[in-house]
């Protein structure tokens, strides 16, 4: 056994071998009983981040930790400089690797909790993984160069000549990373969502489609209507879907010819109406003024809903009880009338 081979003796392979098959057992009844027991606890519990942990363990930590063992017990060899530094370097690519795939990991069930927490919107599940995918390319070429970096590559020149590079992009693509931004702003403070009714100046739709540079409205008049996300995240929107109710004003009027006595039933009765209505909330009813040829009227009242087809029902609604409430009174609507007065001139038929 103290015979060399390799320039090894021949007890220290199987010092070797014993190790790795001691880490393989040890892994494997790690993984078989302990994360089994982890499990079942994380499972009791109410929060979902400790199944994240014990499913990161199970499916990352073990691997990796076996795998690194594996390389540590080779080491324990008198080896090559060229294998010793190859094991160095792949010691070096696991723990970035592992770094680097926890981060990724990470931001993944972030990303998870928010969509969640939102309501598992279709959309805002659609934008988030565009977001992941930026990230986590982003994550994995800092991991690539910072790996490059420890192997002995000489990335500094690489990186500055990237930097120099990354300005140049960076002017010429100015309005393509503001619209970049601006969507993050827009997938993370929610003004609005796909679905929404918006008013944009004065040009208004409903949100269709939210993109990385770009958002789709879709008009009333049926055309689609696109906007830079820069434009929308610099504009005033209104944003009809989160109205909580509608403050509606109307008017109307009523003949010059009306008694006193029925034009003061008549806010009384245009209370009456609104209140006989779901979904409403009278406000007040005045006489206002005196036009040209009536005597005006002004309604305010409440709907209590943002859907627009709604608020028209109600409004018909009222003109119809109004409408019938009047003809029973006597009460005539007024509409444009003149009067002409001829006056006979001595002399003159």
């Amino acid at each position: 056994m103290d015979k060399e081979l390799f320039g090894n003796p021949i007890y220290m392979y199987f010092v070797v071998l014993a190790v790795i098959l001691a880490a393989v057992l040890g892994l494997f009844v790690f993984k078989r009983y302990i994360i089994g027991i982890l499990q079942r606890m994380a499972r009791s519990t109410r929060t979902s981040f400790d199944d994240f942990i014990v499913g990161l363990v199970s499916r990352l930590v073990v691997p990796v930790g076996g795998a690194v063992i594996v390389l540590l017990s080779f080491k324990m060899l008198r080896l090559s400089p060229i294998l010793l530094k190859l094991i160095d370097a792949i010691l070096v690519g696991l723990g970035v690797f592992f770094v680097a795939k926890t981060s990724h990991l990470l931001v993944a069930y972030a990303f998870r909790k928010y969509w969640e927490k939102q309501g598992k919107g279709e959309a805002l599940e659609r934008s988030l993984n565009g977001i992941l995918r930026v990230v986590g390319f982003l994550i994995w070429a800092l991991a690539v160069i910072f790996y490059l970096d420890n192997i002995g590559f000489k990335v500094s020149s690489v990186i500055a000549g990237l930097g120099i590079g990354g300005v140049a992009v960076a002017l010429a693509a100015q309005a393509i990373l503001q619209d970049l931004f601006s969507y993050f702003s827009i997938i993370f403070d929610r003004p609005f969502d796909v679905g929404d009714f918006i008013i944009v100046d004065s040009f208004m739709g409903t949100v269709e489609y939210v993109g990385i540079k770009t958002t789709r409205i879709r008009s009333l008049s049926g055309e689609q209507v696109v906007f830079s996300n820069t434009d929308l995240t610099n504009s005033r929107v209104r944003n009809y879907k989160r109205m909580e109710l509608r403050r509606v004003v109307f008017g109307f009027g009523v003949v010059y010819e009306t008694p006193l006595d029925k034009l003061k039933k008549i806010p009384q009765i245009v209370e009456n109406v609104i209140k006989s209505i779901d979904q409403t909330r009278f406000d007040r009813a005045h006489f206002f003024k005196y036009g040209d040829f009536s005597l005006d009227f002004e309604v305010v009242y409440y709907v209590l809903n943002s859907d627009y087809n709604k608020y028209m029902d109600i409004q018909q609604e009222i003109n119809l009880k109004i409408k019938e409430e009047f003809e029973r009174e006597g009460i005539e609507f007024a509409y444009p009338t003149q009067l002409l007065y001829l006056a006979k001139i001595d002399g003159v038929n």
